[in-house]
């Protein structure tokens, strides 16, 4: 019997983001507003977690509707065609039904044929998730051009009156088109979980809620996640004095500042630009890093070219950082 041989594609030296868009509902809730439901206040809100508002969605908005409409975007900022798209992933923990999976919907509703597409859930390390699957992808030879989505709808699965995660959760999406590159313009994830504190966020049921063990993830979030991005920069072969802009997942501003700051320590520049859109958009799990860097963008406060650290963690506990240019 003559030996078979089995051959792959032809593999490319890496990838980069080449498009960026997202998504925020109209309806703009505030603190004042919270207020009115539960025994909080603005001050008391804004001292804990740094939100003074958040976008809840529509009745008609959906998660593969959003992530449709920032996935649009992105790929109208790419310039590049629906039928350039070969693969389509959604990262979400809120999708309203599991079958169909949410990419498809999306790819339909963008008039993108046959891709090859897939729902990731790894909650709110989502979009860093899926970033490094795009590339992985690509790299292999089994993709050219991907579209990543983060899109959320948390508020249809929280407690309205429930203060620990009714004030910090919002809804929305973002969305990059990644494809290939001749030189890396992502580096290599560096990703994991922590197995002892599954439940600190959690649904326990079909038809439950969000439940949230806050000072718990608080003090894992502000202990683990900075070594997490150091690892990443390390990895891609950069100093953290490379680093330009620090968008870590949008969980609480005071969590978000205490990162920024031991980066700082470690060695980043004292003009490390962080975002900080959890103040006016809440925590978009999946979302928050692509929401929160196309809105950097749109404000003129990161350019093409410049060194983004980006770094996603929440339930599981997950985690997963890289380093990438901003197109």
């Amino acid at each position: 019997m003559s030996a078979v041989r089995i051959r792959h594609p032809a593999t490319v030296a890496g990838s980069r983001i080449v498009g960026l868009g997202h998504y925020r509902p109209e309806r703009i809730v505030t603190n004042d507003e919270l207020s009115q439901l539960m025994d909080t206040n603005d001050q008391w809100i804004q001292s804990r977690v740094g939100i003074a508002e958040r976008h809840f969605a529509g009745e008609k908005d959906t998660v593969s509707s959003m992530g449709a409409i920032a996935g649009g975007k992105a790929l109208a900022d790419s310039g590049l065609e629906p039928a350039d798209i070969d693969t389509v992933i959604v990262a979400s923990c809120t999708t309203e039904t599991q079958v169909p999976h949410s990419s498809t919907q999306v790819a339909a509703a963008l008039s993108i044929h046959a891709p090859g597409s897939f729902d990731l859930n790894a909650a709110c390390a989502g979009f860093c998730y899926a970033l490094a699957a795009a590339d992985h992808a690509i790299r292999a030879g089994s993709a050219r051009n991907v579209l990543v989505v983060g899109s959320e709808k948390l508020t249809a699965w929280t407690d309205p009156v429930d203060r620990a995660t009714a004030i910090i959760f919002g809804d929305g999406a973002g969305a990059a088109v990644v494809s290939a590159a001749d030189e890396p313009g992502i580096g290599p994830v560096t990703w994991g979980s922590d197995e002892t504190q599954t439940q600190a966020i959690r649904i326990e049921t079909r038809d439950a809620r969000f439940i949230q063990e806050g000072q718990a993830v608080f003090r894992w979030a502000t202990s683990v996640i900075a070594p997490v991005a150091v690892e990443a920069v390390e990895l891609a072969g950069l100093s953290l004095a490379d680093v330009d802009v620090l968008v870590t997942h949008q969980a609480n501003l005071r969590i978000v500042e205490a990162i920024a700051k031991k980066l700082v320590a470690a060695g980043a520049r004292t003009d490390l630009r962080v975002a900080k859109d959890i103040v006016t958009s809440g925590n978009t799990s999946s979302a928050s890093i692509p929401m929160a860097l196309d809105r950097m963008r749109e404000a003129g406060e990161v350019s093409p070219g410049e060194l983004v650290l980006a770094v996603g963690f929440g339930a599981g506990l997950t985690y997963a950082g890289q380093v990438f240019t901003c197109p």
